[in-house]
């Protein structure tokens, strides 16, 4: 299909009613010159956008072991031209675009590097049709890709800002990883003290706008005892009956609907063999929340019920030969958080999302905004548009149909253009 017929619906959506209904600053840069002429570049590259969305895929980034990935990420940053490109000490890939005032609070654009698939995982893409399907390609490998196609498109168009935007390829935004990457950039990196807003881009739903960040605590419980043989030592305490009376305990737990709190015994093992009475067994347990303070008073109660299941064993078995005991070991503690609905940052996006000819929802998740959150600076966490499925999985897909995807991809580079102050002319 002709790129105009692709791209007309597109700028004729931003010229419509649902655009009217943005902000001023908002309708202003989607009406402008510039930002029509960077969704043209996007559209006109789309074909590049895909390529890369493949090649990036390909290269592996299981959890802490994303260094490859951010070589590539950091060599296609610099082939763009973006300034003081880096892999910091944690492994985050940094890039600026100057803005047009030094001293303006950077905006900052990120999508994260690594995946949740362990070392070894084929990730070969497979195409059907639109649909790419592959380990990794939508979380958040889309996002990536949409971010090199930002700085294309805004540099093929002469985009000039304000303030200076900051591209970023985060590490650790997965599992064990607790957010080590943007927890790094917000309290250690050069850019700590000059970020004045975050955007992170996570999944592909142009429509959800993350307002919220749920936070999380984890752990990895050890639960020990003196172990033995199942027939010549029956009677003496099992650690492995303590963990089990800790998890029924825990999910007798009543939980209040709002703020939305969970919890969930995710991952038990140990022991030696089946005619062996244990003597070190383990528990993860992940548990969340809207509200930090409700994620802290179930924190307290779980704890409490290792405890007292440990405490209930060795009193009800004999500890002739030693007792049972538990050790929690936290494996993460990601800070809940929130943008209000009146933040720039939120009426922005909001207006973004109207502009393309889509209803914004503001929803809650944990994502790497929860760092910015957690410290007060406006975040929210965007899509990168299209569809996909199958997150987390094997059989994970995007799809890549180029009217949808550049439909979607123009809502955030609206947002992040008019929160940079892009000039009108």
């Amino acid at each position: 299909m002709p790129a105009i017929h692709i791209l007309a619906p597109v700028l004729a959506l931003l010229a419509s009613p649902a655009a009217a209904q943005a902000s001023g600053e908002v309708s202003k840069v989607a009406a402008s010159a510039p930002y029509r002429s960077a969704i043209a570049a996007i559209d006109r590259d789309y074909d590049r956008f895909v390529a890369e969305l493949i090649e990036l895929t390909q290269i592996p980034a299981p959890p802490f072991k994303e260094a490859a990935r951010a070589r590539a990420y950091a060599d296609k940053f610099r082939a763009l031209g973006l300034r003081d490109v880096a892999v910091d000490a944690e492994g985050n890939v940094t890039g600026l675009r100057p803005g047009s005032d030094p001293s303006a609070k950077l905006i900052v654009l990120s999508a994260h590097l690594d995946t949740v698939f362990p070392e070894g995982t084929d990730v070969t893409v497979r195409r059907q049709g639109t649909r790419l399907m592959a380990p990794g390609v939508g979380d958040d490998t889309r996002g990536l890709a949409t971010l090199l196609a930002y700085v294309r498109a805004m540099d093929e168009a002469t985009v000039r800002t304000r303030a200076p935007i900051l591209f970023v390829g985060t590490v650790g935004e997965e599992g064990r990883g607790d957010l080590r990457g943007v927890r790094y950039l917000f309290t250690k990196s050069a850019y700590k003290d000059r970020i004045g807003a975050f955007f992170s881009m996570d999944g592909s739903d142009p429509t959800r706008v993350t307002v919220g960040g749920v936070g999380s605590k984890r752990y990895h419980i050890v639960f020990k005892g003196p172990g033995g043989h199942s027939y010549g030592a029956f009677g003496i305490v099992n650690p492995a009956a303590a963990m089990g009376a800790a998890i029924a305990e825990i999910y007798r737990i009543q939980l209040p609907a709002t703020p939305r709190t969970t919890y969930a015994a995710s991952v038990v093992g140990g022991g030696t063999s089946v005619n062996a009475i244990p003597s070190e067994v383990f528990l993860d347990i992940d548990m969340r929340s809207e509200d930090a303070g409700a994620l802290a008073t179930l924190e307290r109660r779980v704890l409490g019920i290792v405890q007292a299941s440990v405490a209930a064993e060795n009193a009800a078995r004999s500890t002739r030969v030693g007792s049972v005991s538990a050790e929690p070991q936290p494996i993460g503690d990601r800070p809940a958080g929130a943008t209000s609905s009146d933040a720039k940052i939120v009426r922005v996006t909001s207006d973004a999302v109207r502009a393309a000819g889509f209803d914004p929802e503001l929803g809650a998740s944990s994502t790497d905004s929860n760092i910015a959150m957690s410290l007060g600076i406006p975040a929210v966490t965007i899509g990168s548009g299209g569809q996909g499925g199958r997150a987390h999985a094997a059989d994970e897909w995007v799809d890549v149909a180029k009217p949808e995807g550049v439909k979607g991809m123009a809502v955030g580079l609206l947002a992040v253009m008019t929160m940079a102050g892009a000039a009108v002319r």
